[in-house]
């Protein structure tokens, strides 16, 4: 029974997350010219939450609660677009966009795992 209780978390939290990524990228789909800003936006912003999430429920020692379950594996992961960024990379590397594609990676990556440690930090 608490496996299903988790299961039906994580999957709450997925559809809110993927939703508001959606919403997003309606929000954003003038900006997006030739670069995928929305995804970007939405990666950076889904790294620092989770560093929030994830500093928050390690301090209290609630890591592995459904609630966790549902802000981090559901809402964070729905909302966040790892596989999208790298959709997209692989099509500017295709096209030869040699710097569009290595500022993309470069940026989201180093960036994103920067945003977690300050997030996860500033909640410890």
């Amino acid at each position: 029974m608490e496996l299903i209780k988790s299961i039906l978390a994580v999957g709450a939290g997925s559809f809110l997350g993927g939703s508001g990524r959606y919403l997003v990228s309606l929000a954003m789909k003038g900006v997006s010219k030739g670069f995928p800003w929305a995804t970007l936006a939405v990666n950076l912003a889904g790294c620092f939450l989770i560093g929030l999430l994830w500093g928050l429920f390690s301090k209290n020692g609630s890591d592995s609660s459904n609630w966790a379950l549902f802000l981090t594996v559901g809402l964070c992961g729905g909302f966040t677009t790892f596989s999208t960024f790298s959709k997209e990379a692989l099509v500017m590397l295709q096209g030869g966009n040699i710097w569009g594609f290595s500022g993309y990676v470069a940026i989201s990556v180093i960036a994103g795992i920067a945003l977690v440690a300050l997030g996860y930090y500033l909640m410890r």
